[in-house]
């Protein structure tokens, strides 16, 4: 009898559980079941897989330093993963009352409502400038939108989208994920102009010519009343880097960060470095 009373109660926990996963949701939860494909603010929504945002956020090299802002959030997915894997703070923003609500809660079932914070907003209108890693899966328009915004965020900020471009904004990385595209951008420092360098010791000095086009950039340098192109010249958001030859004939290297009109960094040859430091004119 007890043997049978035990199998009687296995059989029901068995049912019990089998009935409890075939009632639940296969998005959101008893409060809200979201649809793939069901149409929001300009767009319609469809979950990242979680393969594809675990790599999108390798990719911007998320730490816990980092502030990262979802655009479009959805279910909170992206945040979520942001501070319960990386470590990070994270915001989504989503204009979805519903979506946001059960952001939410999915926040807090994950146990990161402390790193997490959901707004209901509209991306266009709230401030996500703070942000030094922002995610998004927004329409192709919409990203154009958004270009302008983002170009004037600090050089340097991290910028991943899923499937789609920014238009001739050239993705500094594309990567794909279970037959998904995905974006990566380094917000770039502007560096167009020209820019008078001397090393800090007093030995060199020449001015620099850059042309820019969002990262991609050319130009020249000046130094000894010799006038010459720029070798490999390299822009990965405030990090500038070229060399060239100089009046003797040596291979020279430039490292440098940019901050507003100033840069500093290392200029090298033949495994010598010394400090660098530079204006813009």
């Amino acid at each position: 009898m007890r043997h049978f009373r035990w199998f009687a109660l296995l059989v029901s926990l068995v049912v019990a559980t089998s009935v409890a996963a075939q009632s639940k949701p296969e998005h959101g939860d008893e409060a809200y079941q979201p649809t793939v494909g069901q149409p929001g603010k300009d767009v319609i929504w469809v979950p990242t897989p979680d393969a594809l945002v675990t790599r999108m956020l390798q990719a911007t090299r998320t730490t816990k330093e980092d502030l990262v802002y979802d655009l479009g959030s959805g279910d909170g997915k992206i945040p979520i993963a942001a501070a319960r894997d990386f470590g990070a703070t994270a915001v989504g923003i989503e204009y979805n009352p519903d979506m946001a609500e059960l952001a939410r809660r999915n926040v807090k079932r994950a146990g990161v409502d402390g790193r997490v914070r959901i707004i209901t907003g509209d991306i266009f209108k709230e401030d996500f400038s703070k942000a030094t890693v922002v995610t998004m899966y927004l329409l192709p328009d919409l990203n154009l939108k958004l270009r302008p915004i983002i170009l004037a965020m600090k050089p340097g900020t991290r910028v991943v989208s899923h499937q789609f471009n920014m238009g001739d904004w050239e993705a500094d990385e594309k990567f794909n994920v279970e037959f998904r595209d995905a974006y990566l951008w380094y917000v770039p420092a502007d560096v167009a102009g020209e820019w008078a360098i001397r090393e800090e010791s007093g030995g060199f000095e020449g001015v620099v010519t850059l042309t820019q086009r969002y990262q991609r950039v050319g130009g020249t340098i000046t130094a000894g009343g010799k006038t010459q192109p720029l070798l490999s010249p390299t822009l990965t958001g405030d990090k500038l880097a070229f060399s060239f030859v100089d009046g003797e004939n040596n291979l020279r290297s430039v490292k440098t960060t940019v901050s507003g009109t100033t840069l500093r960094g290392d200029l090298s040859w033949y495994g010598r470095s010394t400090n660098l430091t530079g204006r813009r004119r």
